[in-house]
């Protein structure tokens, strides 16, 4: 009987160990999916929130520029405060951007998502700052006046979010990059907004 266990139990807690590291990288991408709906839910009914305003005070912390949209702010907040299960420090960078046709970044010929807003239009990064709590500007810009927010004409707003999840048991190795990108046409803004001579 102790040979039997022997051999069976170590099968059996590698299986189980197994199960339960796979239920969490689950529970990771399940967090990821939810929080960049979430995001881009909050992002699209942005087009007329205008740039981003940064505080002058010296001890100011690090804020989106008027470079960049509010509304990209706004959504890297709506996943902080998302709730979800997965730790904040495992979330390597959140993209923010114009979306073309194809729901990527960039040129409507770009069909890859990139790791960065280097030399792409329209597109603004965040990072997670421990200090702050707080999901912050890192580089890009996008040009909130070029949002267009008309009905029937409206843009599209992309969030790409990419982390990394530890395996804890070690099994299946040391890590594994978890990203999901979630994609809205901008809300329409007031008709008067609209109108001939006004800017979208």
């Amino acid at each position: 009987m102790a040979v039997e266990a022997a051999l069976v139990l170590p099968i059996l807690f590698t299986v189980l160990f197994g199960i339960v590291d796979l239920s969490m990288l689950v529970r990771d991408e399940v967090s990821t999916t939810s929080a960049t709906r979430g995001a881009a839910r909050i992002a699209a009914t942005g087009a007329g929130a205008g740039p981003g305003t940064c505080s002058t005070a010296p001890t100011a912390p690090v804020c989106t520029p008027a470079s960049s949209p509010a509304l990209a702010q706004a959504a890297a907040d709506a996943i902080q405060r998302s709730g979800m299960s997965m730790p904040k420090e495992s979330i390597d960078f959140i993209l923010v951007y114009k979306a073309n046709d194809e729901g990527y970044p960039g040129p409507a010929s770009n069909t890859t998502m990139p790791n960065s807003c280097s030399g792409m239009a329209a597109c603004v990064k965040f990072i997670w700052l421990p200090d702050d709590q707080k999901f912050r500007f890192a580089s890009g810009s996008w040009d909130s006046t070029t949002i267009n927010g008309c009905l029937n004409q409206s843009d599209m707003v992309g969030i790409y979010m990419h982390a990394t999840h530890d395996w804890a048991t070690g099994l299946f190795g040391s890590s594994i990059g978890v990203d999901d990108r979630s994609i809205s046409r901008f809300e329409p803004l007031d008709p008067q907004t609209c109108a001939p001579g006004s800017h979208p």
